[in-house]
């Protein structure tokens, strides 16, 4: 009677994955999506009015306190997730998206919109293969991610020491080295972000968080995969 009554708790357990985790995936794709035209339309915004351009950039304090608020609401939201409602989470998800427009509103002064359009469609086209391949691949990518992030650390570095020596030939490496960083990123995300939501019951407040958070990753891949291929494959108005 006992095996019976285990076989059907676990049965259950499988039937509430099999509903709940489509549905969580979905919700990580809507919110990346939400989140990415939300910037694109902050910077077309901010772009087209003179105005606005000014307050930002005339004076660098304006634009590094813009910086620092993007870095803030990024650490913030990551380290309280478990403390903070979904309702409060989403909106700071949002916040953040609209400032990281602003601040790259720059793109549409210096490259042409044909070039933007053109690099965005590739870097669309990159990122699907690659989650895809995250999503789907047998392959354990986990011990890739500490090297990854290793990387990631390195490329930071090496592009703050490059505002200083402004090469612009290190900075054209640096740019391959960023695509091939993000395009790795993007398909260990994706296959964490999977088995992560697959793990989880139902659609707890607690297991959409985490979707939030799976979606805030596969949007700052999307969005570095993005500037970094603008940096090679951009025409400067």
């Amino acid at each position: 009677m006992e095996i019976q009554e285990l076989e059907r708790m676990v049965q259950q357990r499988e039937a509430t994955l099999s509903s709940a985790f489509p549905a969580l995936m979905r919700k990580v794709y809507v919110w990346m999506t939400l989140a990415l035209a939300i910037t694109g339309i902050c910077a077309y915004g901010v772009a087209t009015s003179p105005s606005i351009l000014q307050l930002i950039y005339s004076g660098g304090a304006t634009i590094w306190v813009l910086f620092l608020l993007e870095l803030g609401l990024v650490f913030y939201t990551t380290a309280r997730i478990d403390r903070l409602s979904l309702s409060t989470a989403t909106s700071l998800f949002v916040l953040y998206s609209a400032l990281n427009g602003v601040t790259l509103s720059s793109i549409f002064i210096v490259y042409s919109m044909a070039s933007i359009a053109k690099v965005f469609f590739i870097t669309a086209g990159t990122f699907a293969a690659m989650a895809a391949y995250g999503y789907f691949t047998k392959t354990d990518l986990s011990r890739f991610g500490s090297i990854l992030f290793m990387a990631l650390i390195g490329l930071i570095i090496a592009s703050v020491v490059n505002v200083f020596m402004r090469s612009a030939m290190f900075d054209f490496i640096l740019s391959y080295v960023g695509v091939a960083i993000f395009v790795g990123l993007t398909a260990w995300d994706s296959q964490k972000i999977k088995e992560m939501l697959a793990r989880q019951a139902d659609l707890s407040e607690g297991a959409q968080k985490l979707a939030l958070m799976g979606a805030l990753s596969l949007y700052l891949d999307f969005i570095n995969l993005f500037l970094y291929l603008l940096r090679i494959f951009g025409n400067r108005d």
